[in-house]
């Protein structure tokens, strides 16, 4: 993110953890400097300014707060570059590299010593590794001894830890409290041995309707069902299969999500996939104050309070999506979609509706595509990805995903931009070669709805889904929505819309 002033003073006065180490605000009159997410009070404006890193606010002379810590700020090296080596030990250890190894073997993988990732992360996070891995471990453990039913060496074995004694050393220490004591204090909800449930809060107002919709056109058959309130889909994770059930709860700020999974290891990573797959960390609050500002978006907003941003389970899987809806409507991608899926994909025993894993970078880097209606460039644009992804050249966890995408022939910057909305959470993602972002916004071309969208930022990815649901609303509820134009009414009626763009991705 470049450093804008305006920008940045937007995502400061949001506290969004999102923007958490992709700038620093020191503070001229106290010599301090915070991270966006510090919880003291703000200072006045005019002693605020601006680093793009934690070493070039003390290269000024500024020393970190105490309060926020930023030099832990866990951000800094995935967002700015700072060290790729720990960026990248930050994703293993996320994706669970200490659960069943040491740092040595970490470090074997990142092809650094023990001694030096140690010196690694401390310097960029203030943490070891292993303390890192900790703190993900028993935050995990809390939520599952709140949540659910399991047997304590269970909660162990699903946060990581190698034993029940360590677990409930930890708890301990952490919590002062036993894990028994825990789960006196906690409501427990009764599962089975493969299904789990949880309750995953949210920043109210949600608009659950909107984001149901807007996965129910582009739901890929046997792989995604959407039913009148609910969410469901296949998953895999660590060759292992199984399903997600996602409803709103019922009572509170909440949705209920289930979880049938063989392996309760896996379990962390699953809850915080579907977080972000339903932007549960965003302030609706914080966004809809600056969106509203533009007259252009204060009746989207108005209609629909809380929307949020559709992310996704896979990144590989968006991206196939993506390829596969170019030049022809979302109805057509999602029916080509369930082909690749039936064909390509694994045959699963799930539920009903869900039969289908979706197929693996692997199993399309070779296949057919053509044989199921996917046009020669679009295919061949697919198995090029698939063969990048496979090769572990294009990770969707890597902040450089956005623009390696570009360099495969047959994705263009609207689709990657609509991958980074959706695949990696980017709050400001803007695919601005869209039409129907045109015809909303009133311009003309690309570069004057560039312009327009500057205003926007840095929540410009949640302009776009309050454009394309106006653009959306005009087609379900014509009479509800005023000052429509007849020329785009006629234009957009019978159709779901995605967003049509210059380089053809919906």
């Amino acid at each position: 993110m470049e450093l804008d002033r305006l920008v940045c003073d937007r995502a400061r006065r949001s506290r969004d953890a999102r923007f958490d180490g992709r700038f620093f605000i020191g503070v001229t009159s106290t010599k301090i400097y915070c991270r966006p997410i510090c919880p003291a009070r703000s200072p006045k404006v005019e002693n605020i300014r601006y680093f793009p890193t934690a070493a070039a606010a003390e290269a000024a002379g500024l020393r970190p707060c105490l309060r926020c810590r930023p030099e832990a700020s866990p951000g800094t090296p995935a967002w700015f570059g700072t060290s790729s080596l720990v960026s990248r030990g930050l994703r293993l250890i996320g994706e669970g590299a200490l659960d069943g190894a040491g740092v040595d073997r970490l470090a074997d993988r990142l092809g650094v010593t023990a001694r030096h990732l140690r010196r690694l992360f401390l310097q960029h996070l203030g943490a070891t590794p292993l303390q890192v891995a900790l703190t993900r471990r028993a935050h995990f453990a809390k939520k599952l001894l709140d949540e659910t039913a399991l047997p304590f060496d269970q909660v162990a074995s699903a946060a990581g830890f190698g034993s029940l004694r360590r677990f409930n050393g930890h708890i301990r220490r952490t919590y002062s409290r036993t894990p028994t004591a825990l789960r006196r204090l906690s409501r427990q909800i009764g599962c089975d041995t493969e299904s789990y449930r949880f309750r995953l809060s949210y920043r109210p107002p949600y608009d659950w309707d909107a984001m149901l919709a807007f996965l129910a056109a582009r739901a890929t058959p046997g792989v995604e069902s959407v039913g009148e309130r609910s969410y469901r889909r296949t998953i895999t994770v660590d060759g292992e299969h199984g399903s997600i059930a996602v409803v709103p709860s019922g009572s509170g700020a909440a949705l209920k999500l289930d979880v049938r999974f063989p392996d309760p290891r896996s379990l962390l990573f699953i809850v915080e996939r579907v977080r972000r797959m339903f932007d549960l960390g965003a302030d609706p609050a914080a966004i809809a104050d600056h969106l509203g500002t533009d007259l252009l978006l204060r009746e989207p907003l108005r209609r629909h309070p809380g929307i949020r941003t559709p992310g996704a389970w896979d990144g590989f899987e968006l991206s196939v999506r993506a390829i596969l809806g170019q030049q022809i409507s979302v109805r057509g991608a999602t029916t080509i979609a369930g082909r690749v899926a039936g064909v390509f994909g694994t045959p699963v025993e799930i539920e009903s509706g869900l039969t289908t894993l979706f197929p693996t970078a692997a199993q399309l880097a070779d296949a057919l595509l053509e044989e199921v209606g996917v046009v020669s460039a679009r295919a061949n644009a697919i198995r090029a990805l698939a063969r990048r992804v496979s090769q572990g050249t294009i990770a969707f966890s890597a902040a450089t995903a956005t623009s390696e995408l570009t360099t495969i022939a047959g994705i263009g910057d609207w689709t990657a931009q609509y991958i980074a909305m959706r695949a990696l959470g980017e709050p400001d993602a803007f695919p601005s070669g869209d039409l129907i972002l045109r015809r909303q916004a009133g311009c003309a071309t690309l570069r004057s709805l560039e312009q327009r969208s500057r205003d926007w930022r840095p929540w410009r990815a949640y302009a776009v889904m309050l454009l394309w649901q106006s653009a959306q609303d005009r087609v379900t509820h014509p009479r509800r929505t005023k000052n429509a134009h007849p020329r785009h009414r006629s234009k957009l009626r019978g159709r779901t819309v995605a967003g049509v763009t210059a380089d053809g991705a919906r």
